[in-house]
């Protein structure tokens, strides 16, 4: 047996070392996998912040792209009602918007020569809209306005009528250097000319035109960073998302527990910046909401690989006890033969070699060549009938069974076999049984041999109680054996198999139960066991029995 434990310690170190092996590459598949959603984490708390600044100057690229070049289509005629409805609709739109200036525009030429290529711009009339604390549009008009903003865009549109080619028409550039002023919380826009203007007025600075007039129209929109609505379309990365000025930075200790980062606001809120802020505990949270499952895609893995190692050990040793069932087989069934055989061979060269033997002895070396031949039949029947179960190849021949007679054959033909044997036969409720006489007396016979090899030499006893449950017969076979440990029970009715000890260690095969197994399952029958270790078995047969 030393051959099998080697081999089996061999298979169990690369198990071992399989085992080890899928652990560590779990551990460092954890580790990297987390690492990586950390770092993955990190770069998009980094990156993600333009798409929430992208969402939240949306409303303001939408006024200024959008809204702000409504008053052109005005071209100049745009007077305190129809300025007041605008102004009011960008208040409603857009909540960052304060306050709006609006600037009616006179145009004239110029009364001195000298003023030649510069055009008199002046202001008419200046109104303010602002939204009231309790809701609704204020208008009022402006008796003394801030005229440097005024100034400012006058002094551009006169350069650009002077110097602008009519040729073609002004890129977008150009058209935003002279008719938009972006400052900090402030836009100033006057409404663009159309080429034909820009000729007339051209013409207007170098003539003088007493009387002739043409208006233009300037809005200034006053902005509140701080009313802008910050859309934080990134909730699970940033915990907070507010509006501070560029200047701002934040304390040492508030650095050292938080995560920030920031995005410039663009535009007339180039001042101010978005300011994104997390605490480290927030976003490890968000590293482990999704580690989570890559982990358990890890883990799943992980036990995927050890079901192969347990389904390869489990191969293994299926495959070490089946050689060992084999050898064991072989060894047994070697003996099983070998000492017949001897006693045939003896008893033969006595024969053949004796002269003058008497009768007595003559008939004693014929029952001993008839009885050994007997258990090679017995032996070879055994093994012959096995395998016409195993392969379906016997057919039942069914009748009409007394129980009584039949048990009571049965126990009188072990009794004479074996007269220290101790039977008690018990029926209850049934009287015949439709089945096969020479498979059922097979069943008999390998169970009573089964209780007299596997009990002690003095206590040799076997309780047969033959009852009904129902629609079958049930036998039941309780001796005061050795007993069947709990950890074999799941094995005994396994060809080859047999328990280790010492009443097994010559003249067993491994193949009673197994036969019996096959004979029950062969008549549509099951057989169980119930088994206490130093106080004996119970075999239980149930048959179909249909009387």
């Amino acid at each position: 047996m030393k051959p099998h434990n080697s081999v089996y310690r061999k298979n169990f170190s690369l198990i071992i070392s399989y085992l080890v092996l899928v652990s560590v590459a779990m551990v460092v598949g954890l580790f990297i996998s987390y690492n990586l959603t950390s770092s993955y984490v990190e770069n998009e708390f980094n990156s993600k912040k333009n798409d929430v600044l992208e969402e939240t100057v949306k409303p303001y690229y939408d006024f200024f792209l959008n809204r702000i070049p409504e008053i052109t289509s005005y071209q100049g005629y745009l007077n305190n009602a129809s300025a007041a409805d605008y102004s009011d609709s960008l208040f409603n739109d857009y909540p960052f918007m304060r306050r709006v200036i609006f600037y009616e525009i006179a145009i004239r030429s110029k009364s001195r020569s000298k003023d030649l290529n510069r055009l008199n711009i002046s202001i008419d009339s200046v109104y303010q809209y602002h939204i009231r604390k309790t809701g609704g549009l204020v208008s009022q008009r402006s008796a003394s306005p801030n005229e440097d903003d005024f100034k400012y865009m006058a002094g551009k549109l006169n350069d650009y009528i002077a110097n602008s080619d009519t040729s073609r028409g002004s890129t977008s550039d150009e058209l935003f250097k002279i008719f938009y002023d972006v400052k900090p919380d402030k836009i100033t826009y006057l409404n663009i000319l159309r080429r034909e203007d820009v000729k007339i007025y051209r013409d207007l600075q170098n003539t003088v035109q007493p009387g002739v007039i043409y208006r233009q129209n300037m809005m200034t929109f006053l902005l509140d960073p701080y009313l802008l609505k910050v859309k934080n379309t990134d909730r699970e990365l940033y915990q907070s998302v507010i509006i501070k000025p560029v200047v701002y930075y934040p304390l040492d200790n508030d650095a050292v527990n938080n995560v920030t980062t920031e995005a410039a606001l663009p535009g007339a809120f180039s001042d101010y910046k978005l300011y994104f802020k997390s605490a480290r505990g927030y976003l490890t949270a968000e590293v482990y909401r999704r580690f989570l499952p890559i982990a358990g895609v890890v883990v799943l893995i992980y036990v995927f690989l050890l079901l192969i190692g347990y389904l390869i050990y489990r191969n293994l040793k299926i495959n070490l006890r089946l050689f060992k069932l084999q050898y064991d087989f072989i060894n047994n069934f070697t003996h099983e033969f070998k000492t017949p055989v001897s006693v045939i061979k003896i008893a033969g060269s006595n024969l053949r070699g004796g002269v003058g033997l008497s009768e007595r002895q003559l008939k004693h070396y014929g029952k001993i060549l008839d009885e050994e031949a007997d258990k090679l039949n017995e032996l070879m029947n055994k093994l012959l009938s096995f395998t016409q179960l195993e392969n379906k190849s016997i057919h039942i021949k069914k009748e009409e069974i007394n129980i009584k007679d039949f048990a009571g054959r049965c126990i009188e033909s072990f009794s004479m076999k074996y007269p220290d044997f101790k039977l008690e036969l018990k029926i209850s409720d049934v009287e015949t049984i439709n089945a096969d006489p020479v498979l059922l007396g097979s069943v008999f016979q390998n169970l009573m041999e089964n209780a007299y090899k596997y009990s002690h030499p003095q206590q040799k006893e076997l309780y047969i109680n033959i009852t009904r449950d129902r629609r079958n017969a049930v036998f039941s076979f309780i001796d005061k054996g050795i007993g069947i440990p709990k950890t074999e029970l799941s094995n005994i009715f396994n060809k080859f198999y047999r328990i280790e000890n010492q009443y097994n260690q010559n003249g067993s095969v491994g193949l009673g139960l197994a036969f019996c197994k096959e004979l029950v399952n062969f008549m549509n029958g099951d057989i169980t066991v119930n088994s206490k270790v130093g106080q004996g078995s119970e075999f239980i047969v149930t048959l179909p029995n249909d009387n």
